[in-house]
């Protein structure tokens, strides 16, 4: 079936009919509803009224995530529906569509857009914005597909919180001291800001974690970071850094330097420098590459797979020469830095935000036939955290401040750069409640992963045959097709129906077992 195309959101058509009745204002189309497609389509939607443009949105996510609050969320410092900004709320007056873009054809002004159910279909627009944001730069190392956790999204922060705190609990329940180190052993690859502060919140919440577990010591758990470079924080001093790596030792943490993982088949790492030890987690945060949908477009690319920009925002080629109508930004775009002279923006939250709000600007400046603007930011400087009450931070370029200070600036900045009155409150109000009350470490690991095991375990009886069964309509409902033999419940085992009616007799007062033709298990949804 051909995809369909929209030209008006309020209908689809065949691409070979005529459109839908013509569009009253131009349309913006907004590819990412990141940091950068989020602060855009809310500088467009205040600089335009709605018969000056419409705006659409496209985002495989119905929420931006705000990237900087992920270690906190991991480790339990911020409710994790916190650290995202649902556009419902975010984005008053802009419509959205929740789907993959999949093609981009800006000759043709359309974008094809693939959602998570139905058929593929095709968007028009008048003016394009791009910011698709970026992906985890992998490298072909054996066993990282199969063992690694990425640190991106808010879904992998809050899988790695119940993945570190399920991986305590059991290893304070196996008397094998082989597993246990196994079990307690954590490795991040990578020492930017993501694997930095990934490291420092987790660490600080494992090290608590044990402490309630009676006959787990602190001195059992094991981290480990690996970083192919000779330091660690590159946005931020060397003697930042240095103190940062002082700092993660005095806590036991191992820092390899100028070192690379090799493998971690079956989670037995190999590091280039020949250390080799087994490890349960493996958190990947070694650098991103800008989205690789790009490369099915017809935009013009560097070689590094980013959109070219101008100063302006704006799509140029090679040459220099704009595109018309095609706008770019945030870590998928090469920005020229015109504060440093032949360099190109930093892929950071701090620059796609303001290119977001120049961008907006500078198309609503477009549309009323005014001049376009450069963008041009000076690094009002970097602040990392490195759990409760630890952090480092280097304000303007020269004033260095570490410790409780440098922690306090870190939330101060961030808490207000996050979108919306309600969510910064909401984050406050979180810090304010585990500054009196205690941390929380429930792991929900198997409930969040696989919520139907315990229904499908119940539905089933415990026989090599059911057992196949419930596994088989497990990984059916992970698909989301039908799932095959599980019509009605197989015959127990003996001894099992005898024990049914005694293990009934609370809840039922005949003391016998329900019936299997009782509407409480014949009902269907």
């Amino acid at each position: 079936m051909p995809p369909t195309t929209i030209s008006d959101l309020g209908a689809a058509q065949d691409p070979a009919q005529p459109t839908g009745r013509p569009r009253t204002s131009p349309r913006i189309l907004l590819l990412g509803g990141g940091s950068l497609g989020l602060y855009a389509a809310k500088r467009l939607r205040r600089r335009l009224a709605h018969r000056e443009a419409s705006l659409v949105v496209v985002d495989p996510r119905p929420y931006m995530t705000y990237a900087p609050f992920l270690p906190e969320a991991a480790a339990g410092s911020i409710d994790a529906r916190y650290v995202v900004a649902p556009f419902h709320k975010a984005l008053k007056g802009v419509s959205t569509l929740q789907g993959k873009v999949s093609e981009i054809r800006h000759a043709e002004r359309r974008v094809q857009v693939t959602p998570v159910v139905g058929e593929p279909y095709w968007v028009t627009y008048d003016h394009l914005i791009v910011g698709l944001g970026s992906v985890a730069r992998t490298l072909p190392i054996p066993g990282l597909a199969e063992e690694g956790i990425g640190f991106k999204h808010v879904e992998e922060a809050i899988s790695l919180r119940n993945h570190v705190l399920g991986r305590i609990d059991l290893a304070s329940s196996t008397w094998d001291p082989e597993l246990r180190r196994r079990l307690l052993t954590f490795t991040f690859v990578g020492g930017g800001f993501a694997g930095i502060e990934a490291l420092g919140e987790v660490e600080d919440m494992a090290r608590y974690a044990v402490r309630v577990h009676p006959g787990m010591r602190t001195e059992d758990l094991r981290f480990v970071l690996v970083e192919g470079s000779p330091r660690v924080l590159p946005e931020v001093s060397e003697e930042l850094g240095g103190y940062t790596i002082e700092q993660l030792r005095k806590r036991g943490i191992e820092v390899h330097l100028s070192t690379f993982l090799d493998s971690c088949v079956g989670g037995h790492v190999k590091l280039s420098n020949g250390t080799e030890f087994e490890s349960d987690t493996i958190v990947w945060t070694a650098g991103v590459k800008a989205n690789p949908v790009l490369s099915n477009s017809d935009l013009p690319l560097d070689a590094q797979g980013r959109v070219r920009t101008n100063a302006a925002l704006q799509v140029v080629t090679e040459d220099g020469v704009v595109v018309p109508d095609a706008y770019a930004g945030g870590d998928c775009a090469a920005v020229p830095d015109l504060v440093s002279p032949g360099q190109f923006c930093p892929p950071n939250a701090q620059h796609a935000i303001r290119q977001g709000t120049h961008l907006g600007e500078n198309l609503a400046r477009v549309l009323r036939s005014a001049d376009v603007r450069d963008y041009s930011h000076k690094n009002v400087g970097a602040v990392a955290s490195l759990g409760t009450y630890k952090g480092v931070a280097q304000m303007l370029g020269r004033f260095k401040v570490r410790g409780f200070l440098a922690w306090v600036l870190h939330r101060t900045y961030h808490v207000f750069a996050m979108p919306t009155l309600d969510r910064k409150l909401k984050i406050m109000a979180g810090w304010t409640a585990t500054l009196l009350f205690r941390r929380e470490v429930v792991a929900l690991g198997s409930v969040m992963q696989d919520p139907r095991h315990e229904f499908l375990a119940a539905a089933v009886p415990e026989t090599p045959a059911a057992a196949k069964t419930v596994q088989d309509a497990a990984a059916a409902a992970a698909a989301g097709t039908p799932a095959p033999g599980v019509d009605r419940p197989a015959k127990r085992p003996a001894a099992k129906r005898a024990a049914a009616p005694k293990r009934a007799k609370s809840g039922n007062a005949t003391g016998r077992a329900p019936s299997a033709a009782s509407p409480a298990s014949t009902r269907t949804s």
